[in-house]
């Protein structure tokens, strides 16, 4: 049996205890279910576990990412036979190691990450590999003790440096809520006849690509990039792109697509070139026969590396 699993992140006095304690009191979310509750820390606010004794809830503390394994999931959903739970994940753990974890029955259905509006802009700054980690794969992100003095700008590009599609909520410390209505328009004009991507908007453009590859089917662009030659790949096909960094020099990883040409161009790996092509969609040898997108040359400028060679969000 699936069981529905509803993960709430952010780091501590976020006020993740704050909204899981008003969800378990909603009359909307009371059916009679047997839910557990796994938090991963303790903050100021503690929940009155007394309350929820006898309405099928059940409570588990976790003090160490390191007990976080297969077999304490299925100890818990053996002792406690949970038809849902509700995770409280500790902001300073790498989500990957509860992904790692969860049964394969133990599904994500909504993921919310809390922030303090008043000092995220420093967490960026500080521990952006732990903002990013919470951010990569959250449907919304709620910034609550918001009030207008904050910088809203600054919080939206923080998030959209990120996700272009997660939901942005600011709350004040009176419960009032406001819905992030920001237009976020892309840095180059996607209904250009040529889409001329610039250097500093590569990162940008290839996650949007990755997102929304449909939109760009059909579509030429022309953007600089760095050549990979494959001896395993037809002659006339090489691999293009660069080295992205989404937080920190650690998640640097080379981001690339395959260009066919129609005879074996004259490059050698490593080698910066402008290319301007055509995007389809279809099956190739670099993608193991599986379909993927298809960058079909139609020129090639060689050129000098960029002024920042590793193409990042900001």
């Amino acid at each position: 049996m699936d069981i529905p699993v509803y993960l709430f992140t952010g780091f501590l006095e976020s006020g993740k205890t704050k909204f899981v304690q008003e969800t378990l009191e909603d009359e909307r979310f009371k059916t009679g279910e047997k839910t557990l509750i796994i938090i991963c820390e303790e903050g100021e606010e503690e929940y009155d576990a007394e309350r929820f004794a006898e309405k099928n809830v059940a409570f588990v503390n976790i003090e160490s990412s390191d007990v976080l394994t297969p077999q304490k999931f299925a100890a818990f959903e053996m002792k406690y036979k949970p038809q849902r739970v509700l995770i409280e994940y500790n902001g300073m753990w790498l989500l990957k190691s509860l992904f790692d974890a969860l049964p394969e029955n133990w599904l994500i259905y909504q993921e919310i990450t809390f922030a303090d509006s008043r000092n995220y802009e420093f967490y960026n700054a500080n521990m952006r590999n732990l903002v990013v980690d919470k951010l990569n794969s959250c449907e919304l992100v709620v910034f609550n003790r918001w009030n207008p003095d904050i910088n809203q700008e600054t919080l939206h590009k923080i998030v959209r440096g990120i996700s272009r599609r997660t939901d942005i909520i600011y709350e004040d410390i009176n419960g009032n809520i406001m819905y992030d209505e920001m237009e976020d328009p892309l840095p180059f004009d996607i209904n250009a006849d040529v889409i001329e991507i610039a250097d500093r908007d590569f990162a940008i453009w290839f996650r949007d690509f990755a997102e929304e590859p449909e939109k760009y089917q059909g579509k030429t662009v022309k953007f600089k990039g760095i050549v990979g030659i494959n001896n395993k790949i037809p002659q006339n096909s090489f691999i293009i792109g660069r080295h992205v960094m989404t937080c920190c020099v650690e998640d640097i990883s080379f981001k690339g697509i395959v260009c066919v040409a129609k005879e074996k161009p004259d490059l050698t790996s490593r080698e910066w070139i402008i290319l301007t092509a055509k995007i389809t969609e279809g099956t190739h040898v670099a993608y193991n026969g599986k379909k993927g997108p298809i960058l079909n040359c139609i020129s090639i400028e060689k050129s000098e590396a960029p002024e920042q060679e590793v193409a990042t969000f900001y």
